[in-house]
């Protein structure tokens, strides 16, 4: 069975808009008959069409919010023992859009068709990423999709809040600094050029400031296309190169040793780890079953591999503390509260803790840099007014000791 987007009039001659079931699309338009509705365009649903080709889904694309959404009512029904081609069908009814609906209405065709969760929103590349469907399917695999996607629903809605918080940070410093930079553009485009001319014209010569400003007015004025293209070329270079294995799996090593990122990464993956971990040892999943299983949520290639290695000291007797030490990365404390963990019997229950503390930790650092980021910003942008200020006001005294 697949979902269609309809158009169809109703008895009062009013347009109507949805998604509906059919195993096809005369099936489609027979059902909206026999709701009175007669159907003007029936077409397969846009959440059914992707192309694995380019690697991009056409449709509804579910950002920010709208995930955040869509993965705690899920979790939330799939929690209170609902199937989930029913809890699906719940969401996509919830939905306001009619593109997400759709998208939505698209996965619960593929779980119909014998796909799993997982699987069924890799159709959706852009809309749920790696990581997330590496969880889901650690949910699928150890029979506890409910609780996984409790853990993920509160991850992303974490992530959303930071997001938020970085965003506002950053609101108020740019919003200054795109003003400042209108007055002085108007300023550089009919008062500088005037005054640069009375100046050469009696023979003096241009203050540094005004000289380097506008060099570079004109060549964002005459090269902007060329600046663009750059950009453009750096941006999508770098995501071609992050693309090859042995480049992604270089970059997520380095990511350990840079100042800062290091911190957030570790603690980040840390406690992804640990979570899944405590919540599948939790669940009865043998140790090892379940370190393979955790090991797939993680985001750095690097430390997955490390973990894998891991998993397989584990298998060969090794205990688990000794076996993530060899890894090299993981934070102490989160090492000796398993070995703790280890020792008394209670290692699920350690692992939660550690989870909970890496977490917090990671939430510490975002919120010291937000924090930061702000006056770092303010004074960014005063330094750059001062730079144009300067070139303005330096012609401006130069012209009155000519007069």
């Amino acid at each position: 069975m697949a979902a269609f987007e309809y158009s169809a009039l109703d008895p009062n001659g009013r347009q109507k808009r949805g998604v509906i079931e059919a195993d096809s699309a005369r099936q489609a338009r027979s059902v909206l008959r026999e709701r009175s509705l007669m159907p003007t365009e029936v077409v397969l649903s846009k959440g059914k069409r992707s192309s694995k080709t380019v690697g991009m889904s056409f449709g509804g694309t579910l950002r920010g919010l709208n995930r955040v959404l869509f993965t705690r009512q899920l979790a939330t029904l799939i929690a209170s023992s609902l199937p989930i081609e029913e809890a699906l069908l719940a969401v996509a009814e919830q939905s306001e859009k009619q593109s997400i609906k759709a998208m939505i209405m698209g996965i619960r065709s593929k779980v119909l068709e014998g796909f799993t969760l997982a699987g069924s929103l890799a159709e959706h590349p852009t809309s749920f990423n790696e990581l997330y469907r590496s969880t889901v399917a650690a949910g699928e695999q150890s029979g506890y999709l409910d609780k996984v996607l409790d853990n993920l629903a509160e991850y992303e809605e974490r992530q959303f809040s930071a997001t938020r918080n970085i965003e506002m940070a950053l609101f108020y410093p740019v919003a200054l600094l795109l003003v400042a930079f209108s007055i002085v553009g108007g300023l550089m485009a009919f008062v500088v050029p005037d005054m640069v001319n009375v100046i050469v014209d009696q023979g003096q010569q241009l203050p540094w400031f005004t000289v380097v400003l506008i060099a570079i007015t004109d060549f964002l004025a005459e090269l902007w296309w060329a600046l663009g293209l750059l950009i453009i070329g750096v941006v999508l270079g770098i995501r071609y190169a992050l693309s090859l294995p042995t480049q992604r799996l270089h970059w997520d090593r380095t990511k350990f040793s840079l100042p800062l990122i290091s911190g957030i990464v570790r603690s980040a993956n840390a406690a992804r780890y640990a979570n899944t971990l405590s919540i599948l040892t939790r669940s009865g999943v043998p140790l090892v079953e379940a370190m393979l299983i955790a090991a797939e949520v993680v985001s750095n290639h690097w430390l997955r591999r490390g973990l894998k290695d891991a998993t397989q000291s584990v298998s060969e007797g090794s205990s688990l503390k000794i076996s993530l030490s060899r890894i090299g990365v993981m934070p102490p404390m989160m090492l000796h509260m398993v070995g703790a963990g280890e020792q008394s019997g209670e290692l699920d229950d350690m692992l939660y803790r550690v989870a909970q503390f890496q977490q917090q930790e990671v939430e510490r650092v975002v919120a010291t840099l937000v924090k930061l980021f702000e006056p770092l910003m303010l004074l960014l942008m005063g330094a750059l007014v001062l730079f144009i200020v300067m070139a303005i006001m330096l012609p401006m005294l130069s012209m009155n000791q000519l007069v």
